[in-house]
């Protein structure tokens, strides 16, 4: 148990709060750089001074409709090409150096597309320096003539700041001087890099107001870069590990071996106060801005640059350089430093130049270059998604947790959104139509940015000493050295001689008489000694009225003191209540602010589930517009669905009906077909039988036979001309081509049928559109179709159709044995929407004519040889071979519905 306990973790403490509530969204502003070259596209235009609009290229869609798409974004201040450094700087950094000067912490970085002017917006060339250098300017000219001796302050290894005494501080100076390989000369001081010679013009200098005169400061640098999410320190020195060298067999050395150490990584920790910082991180003290810009220029060539496409020398990490400002006290004579950590303040300022967001495809980044753009972009994406939860904590009253330790640039800054100083963000935008959508993006994470608030910093605490401490310490040293330059003493004494007791005397010098001449000429002279005797004993005197007034003096300034030190009592003692009651006010206000603060967050609230609702509202309303369209749409295809049922119902009504009277016609005439037919069999039986007979009884008898009698036999009765037609079905579908055939029929004594037209199935009712073509040939055949109640046109017409409601086409072609060939198509004529007529085609009838030979029918062997050598008048053919035959069949059909006509055999003559 005891060995569990030992590892056991200890509780962290509470994080430490802002004491107040007030809060100021996060500053941004947005620099647009010059376009490179005339002849390119420009997609940015400065409206105002605060607006910037963007165009969108050409051939670059931004809706889906195709059209070009115009946005404007507004920021705190927009500069545009032609805003000097010094303008940028005036709006920018100079409030949070102010505020740095005030021990307040800031917090400024620039964001942007790779090649867009961020370094140069942090760092700029000579005669054009950017903000780093300025705010390094402005810095050391306010604080410049009350700056602590070197060492005087030193930084921890917890991101702390002790004191030392001014002996403390003169040993280490003196160990840090003995150190140095290389002593400095006052030369080698006066050389400075060209590249960052002259970076600020003298005349463009600041200096800040409001600097504390009796305060001491003194300013540290620090400057790291991470690299691919790692931490690195540009200030650290090269590191060479020597290694054992090789001996020859001589003993002397072959060469002197050295590894090169590369750079360790650094890690973050919290400290005390909770506050993020580089452990392990070099901070140097420096005395003025050129030697503060000359660390920082040493870093810089250290950094992490390669060569893309788009830019020379584009960077590859994030840089951060880190001021820090330590101010303490003076004590109460104005002349030390207090020696009280607990009155130290520190105050910090990071400028950070991010690395620029890059597509690969467009640096053409290979490599180690593609692994450096991926941890860019992460990190960035990182900052974007921070910025985005701080701001829906703040706007809709959640409570998610920030996920600042996903990337080391957003747990680095984290206090800086929690509270502990002021956050400014310059967006730097290249116009050209290149960085289109790249600038998109930016200006979108910069428009969302500024709805994040960060607390306003707390002012640190007033000092309890009495202002103008150094001031009157410095009038008090020229007045003693003046007076000891008078008198004749020496004049580089320092501040404590005031205080020992010769300095009365040097004092009461200024009011004694001259000695007298002091040379004695004789051993026996009496004149001398008794006068420079009597000249002493007036200077005694003179001098112990001088103590005495010193003395007297001495009381009265006790008594004053005194008076004085009451007065300051019960003033304190009065400022105290004043203080207390002030308290309670605070307290009262502090509470009105937190009660103010949760019904607007309570308000934002509602304000934010009132945009959902209305937003829901709004969609729920466009949706039932659009199912009420689409009901009354399907309600108007059920109606014309239901009409055309209606319609189809009535049709196929009508066509059942129609079809079924057809069927019963046609069942009818069947029957009357197959009535006839045996009634025709039986009647040529019967004929046979009487010939037969006929031809037995001549057989008989030595003469001629008479005549046999007529045939008393009633015939069969032809149909007359209306009950064929009633008979006769209206078809409708494509019969099979009906065969005509035509023989010479032998002599017989039947009684010769009449040739009678054949009925075309079109006759029926209904009224017909008969369209002949001039072209056709009237042949005059039996089987000619024969229409009533038709009207005949050459060419059809709107009109004609419109008065019919069926449609014959006769077409005559030439057959394969060289008969003429004709076709009857047949249709229906419909009514079309539109208020026309369409024609249906349903049926085609095909009428042939063929001439057939007759063969002559072989005697049977029990009629026996003709007589004389000739033909008998007997002699005769089938009846079947006497007869013309016409066939006619359905569509789809071998043999029926059909039926066969056999003419009536002619009767010989007896």
């Amino acid at each position: 148990m005891n060995r569990q306990a030992k590892f056991k973790t200890p509780r962290r403490g509470p994080a430490k709060k802002a004491l107040n509530n007030q809060k100021d969204p996060v500053g941004v502003y947005c620099r647009v750089r010059p376009l490179g070259a005339e002849e390119e596209e420009c997609c940015i235009e400065v409206i105002s001074s605060s607006t910037i609009q963007l165009h969108t290229p050409e051939g670059f869609k931004v809706n889906r409709n195709g059209e070009f798409k115009e946005t404007q974004y507004t920021f705190k201040k927009v500069f545009g090409v032609s805003v000097s450094q010094m303008e940028l700087f005036e709006h920018v950094a100079k409030p949070l150096v102010d505020d740095l000067i005030h021990g307040k912490n800031g917090l400024l970085f620039t964001y942007g597309v790779t090649g867009s002017g961020k370094t140069f917006t942090m760092t700029g060339t000579p005669g054009q320096g950017g903000l780093l250098p300025r705010s390094l300017d402005m810095i050391f000219n306010s604080i410049g003539p009350y700056q602590a001796k070197r060492y005087v302050f030193k930084t921890d290894d917890k991101n702390g700041m002790d004191i030392q005494c001014e002996v403390d501080a003169l040993l280490e100076r003196q160990r840090r001087d003995n150190n140095l390989i290389i002593p400095k000369t006052p030369s080698s001081r006066q050389k400075t890099d060209p590249d960052i010679a002259d970076m600020i013009k003298s005349e463009e200098a600041t200096k800040g107001d409001g600097v504390d005169e009796d305060g001491s400061y003194s300013v540290f640098v620090s400057y790291i870069e991470i690299y691919n999410n790692y931490i690195y320190d540009l200030l650290e020195e090269t590191q060479e590990d020597a290694i054992k060298p090789k001996w020859n067999g001589g003993g002397t050395p072959v060469r002197q071996n050295t590894e090169f150490i590369p750079p360790q990584s650094k890690i973050l920790r919290e400290d005390q106060n909770h506050n993020m910082y580089v452990a392990g991180c070099m901070e140097v003290e420096v005395k003025s801005a050129e030697e503060a810009f000359q660390v920082f220029w040493r870093g810089q060539k250290k950094r992490k640059v390669a060569n893309t496409r788009l830019n020379r020398e584009s960077s590859r990490s994030h840089s951060v350089f880190i001021i820090k400002l330590a101010q303490a006290p003076l004590d109460a004579d104005g002349d030390n430093v207090l020696q009280d950590k607990n009155q130290v303040s520190v105050g910090q300022l990071c400028l950070v130049d991010l690395a620029g967001s890059e597509r690969t495809g467009r640096t053409g980044a290979e490599g180690t270059r593609i692994r450096e753009a991926g941890n860019i972009n992460q990190s960035l994406l990182n900052l974007r998604t921070c910025i985005e939860i701080l701001r829906e904590n703040q706007m809709c009253g959640t409570n998610r947790m920030v996920p600042y330790r996903d990337s080391k640039v957003t747990h680095l800054f984290k206090n800086y959104f929690d509270g502990e100083g002021k956050v400014r963000m310059v967006v730097c935008v290249n116009p050209k139509a290149d960085d289109y959508e790249e600038t998109l993006l930016v200006m979108r994470f910069a428009e969302m940015t500024q709805e994040v608030e960060v607390a306003r910093p707390v002012d640190r605490p007033i000092c309890g000493f009495t202002p103008g401490r150094r001031h009157r310490n410095q009038a008090f040293k020229e007045e003693l050295s003046r007076k000891l330059e008078e008198c004749g003493g020496p004049t580089d004494r320092g501040y404590h001689a005031a205080h020992e007791p010769d300095v009365s005397s040097a004092r009461g010098c200024l009011s004694l008489p001259p000695l007298p001449s002091s040379e004695v000429t004789d051993a026996h002279d009496d004149i001398t000694l008794p006068r420079l005797i009597e000249a002493l004993q007036d200077r005694q005197r003179i001098r112990r009225m001088l103590m005495q007034d010193y003395s007297e003096s001495a009381t009265k300034l006790k008594s004053v003191l005194q008076k004085v030190d009451s007065n300051l009592v019960s003033n304190e003692n009065f400022i105290h209540e004043q203080n207390g009651k002030l308290a309670e006010k605070d307290r009262v206000i502090q509470d009105n602010k937190v009660e103010i603060e949760r019904l607007e967050k309570r308000a934002r609230m509602q304000e934010h589930k009132i945009d959902i609702l209305q937003k829901t509202t709004k969609i729920y309303e466009d949706d039932k517009r659009s199912l009420q369209q689409e009901l009354e749409t399907r309600e108007q295809r059920l109606q014309r669905e239901l009409s055309e049922k209606r319609r189809m119902e009535n049709r196929m009504h009508g066509v059942v009906s129609d079809t079924q009277h057809k069927w019963e016609k046609e069942c009818e005439r069947r029957v009357n077909a197959v009535q006839l037919e045996m009634q025709n069999k039986l009647w040529v039986k019967d004929e046979k039988f009487k010939q037969l007979k006929a031809i037995v009884a001549e057989g008989k008898t030595p003469g001629r036979p008479d005549p046999p009698p007529r045939q008393t036999q009633p015939q069969p009765k032809r149909p007359s001309r209306e009950e064929r037609q009633r008979d006769e079905p209206q078809h409708q579908h494509q019969p099979q081509p009906a065969k005509r055939s035509a023989s010479p029929s032998p002599i017989s004594t039947t009684t010769p049928v009449r040739p009678l037209h054949r009925r075309s199935h079109s006759a029926g009712g209904g009224k017909w559109v008969d369209h002949k073509p001039p072209s056709n040939l009237d042949l005059g055949t039996v089987l000619q179709p024969v229409i009533p109640n038709a009207i005949q046109v050459s060419h059809p017409s709107e009109k004609a159709l419109s008065k019919c409601d069926r449609y014959v086409l006769t077409h005559q072609e030439v057959a394969s044995d060289g008969e003429i060939q004709t076709k009857l198509i047949k249709g229906e004529v419909m009514k079309t929407r539109g208020g026309g007529q369409a024609v249906q085609f349903t049926d085609i009838e095909t009428l042939r004519q063929e001439l057939t030979t007759a063969v002559g029918r072989k005697r049977k062997s029990s009629e026996g040889a003709p007589r004389n050598g000739g033909e008998t008048d007997g002699a005769w053919t089938d009846v079947e071979t006497r007869c013309s035959v016409a066939l006619e069949n359905r569509a789809g059909s071998n043999m029926g519905p059909g039926y066969e006509h056999h003419g009536i055999t002619k009767r010989r003559k007896p």
